[in-house]
């Protein structure tokens, strides 16, 4: 299991079927490593099969997380899950599923960071880091300071919030892992050449 550097988060709006593997499989044939099935709304039914459909896409991300659910991501085959800020802690999913999930956790501060780490999270995203809609008037921009402050408690961290092809490469020079987000990755194909220059940039492939 691999932390992954550039973590499609899915659209409120999906739903299983073949919109759904479609672009699933054009996150994989586009390079992106990884992603967050994150569906508040829907019943466990359809986001085991959200999950599930995302695991046998062909190509596929590499890494398939499910937020919030360990159960779901367990039955899906996922190979972790997300836990958002306020989820279930993460030192509990561990002691019932061992290493088995990979762990991650969703965070808006450098404390919480750190406290991620101390309960044993194996990556951590961090953010927003710039001004995005889904964050505003709840959540202020924590800035590329901050995230450079957050990248030293020595896990991998996924910067979130705003991110897209012209701030991009700060994320990069930040010293951060990866990438997270939702409206950058809604059009796989359109951004390959922007996703292929940031793995450039990180060594990868």
């Amino acid at each position: 299991m691999r932390v992954p550097r550039l973590l499609a988060i899915s659209d409120p709006g999906a739903a299983p079927g073949p919109q759904w593997q479609r672009w699933c499989e054009a996150l994989g044939a586009a390079g992106i490593d990884g992603l967050q099935v994150r569906q508040k709304a829907c019943t466990d039914r359809d986001l085991l099969a959200l999950a599930a459909a995302a695991r046998d896409a062909s190509p596929r991300p590499r890494t398939l997380l499910v937020n919030a659910r360990p159960d779901i991501a367990r039955a899906a085959r996922a190979d972790g899950v997300q836990l958002p800020a306020s989820g279930l802690p993460v030192a509990a999913v561990r002691r019932a599923f061992g290493t088995t999930l990979l762990i991650g956790r969703s965070t808006h501060s450098v404390d919480e960071v750190w406290q991620a780490r101390a309960q044993g999270a194996d990556f951590v995203i961090f953010g927003p880091v710039f001004e995005t809609p889904s964050k505003a008037g709840w959540i202020p921009a924590r800035g590329i300071s901050a995230l450079s402050v957050a990248v030293t408690c020595g896990l991998p961290v996924l910067a979130i919030g705003g991110i897209d092809q012209h701030n991009a490469q700060s994320i990069v020079d930040s010293g951060a892992w990866g990438v997270a987000a939702i409206r950058w990755f809604q059009d796989p194909a359109a951004g390959q050449p922007a996703f292929a220059a940031l793995l450039r940039s990180w060594g990868e492939s």
